[in-house]
């Protein structure tokens, strides 16, 4: 899949695009990720993208025609290599919040998507009304620009592609995920056994599989009761929690934390 990722600072994206696992979805083309600056397609000695906004107040605004030349100029491209139509994504506080369903349904889209990092106070209203397909909200925070919300999107879906990550399995125990019921995943340990005064919980070592797999399911159940409630109850509204599951959960005051 392709993504063309409008941005004023295209070198932010170098090291993102090369470092980590992810970086083999990149190089491999699975995650095509094209980099397009609309200072490019700006006029003028200074190229200029911005300017005051009418009625006055602080900051500047993105300008709707650098915008819309690079735009066009991304369709056209995407056209002479016969690459589908895509989306246009803009990043904004306006726009639902991104959450693991979303990111799924874009690793399994086909078309990819062109992204436009905003910058300063905004984009020009008239461009979005005319070109913006959809609008995606990483939570109700802001940020300088568009830009780590972009590398959000694009981590976040290139490793649910086949081959990134070393155990292609091991994203479907992820928080949130389908397979743990939309659940928060449950705490990991690792070497040493008693690490400052604190040993792995017993269970852990008992060598019986299918005790850890409970107790994983208990902390599960427990974590994201305490922490995201509506997750649980989403959890039962769709029929996924067993008898054992609220048993549990109905005796939870009683049970051991998570760490225990």
């Amino acid at each position: 899949m392709r993504f063309d990722v409008i941005t004023l600072f295209p070198e932010l994206f170098a090291p993102f695009l090369t470092c980590g696992v992810t970086r083999r979805a990149y190089e491999s083309g699975l995650v095509d990720v094209r980099l397009w600056n609309p200072r490019d397609f700006a006029d003028g000695r200074y190229r200029r993208v911005d300017d005051r906004p009418f009625g006055g107040g602080p900051g500047m605004v993105m300008l709707a025609e650098p915008l819309t030349l690079c735009l066009e100029s991304i369709r056209a491209d995407r056209a002479a290599l016969g690459a589908p139509d895509a989306p246009t994504v803009l990043f904004s506080p306006v726009g639902e919040v991104l959450n693991h369903a979303g990111v799924e349904r874009w690793s399994g889209s086909s078309c990819g998507a062109v992204l436009i990092c905003g910058r300063y106070e905004g984009l020009d209203q008239r461009f979005i009304e005319t070109h913006v397909d959809l609008q995606v909200s990483l939570g109700d925070f802001v940020l300088s620009g568009g830009e780590i919300a972009a590398m959000a999107l694009l981590d976040a879906v290139a490793r649910l592609q086949p081959g990134v990550l070393n155990d292609e399995a091991s994203h479907q125990m992820d928080s949130f995920n389908p397979a743990l019921d939309g659940l928060l995943d449950c705490p990991h340990y690792t070497r040493p056994e008693a690490w400052r005064g604190q040993a792995v919980p017993p269970i852990l070592m008992s060598g019986n599989h299918a005790h850890i797999e409970r107790w994983r399911r208990d902390q599960r159940l427990a974590l994201t009761q305490r922490e995201r409630p509506e997750l649980v109850r989403a959890a039962r509204r769709a029929g996924q929690l067993s008898m054992g599951d609220e048993a549990f959960l109905a005796d939870l005051p009683k049970n051991p934390e998570p760490d225990a």
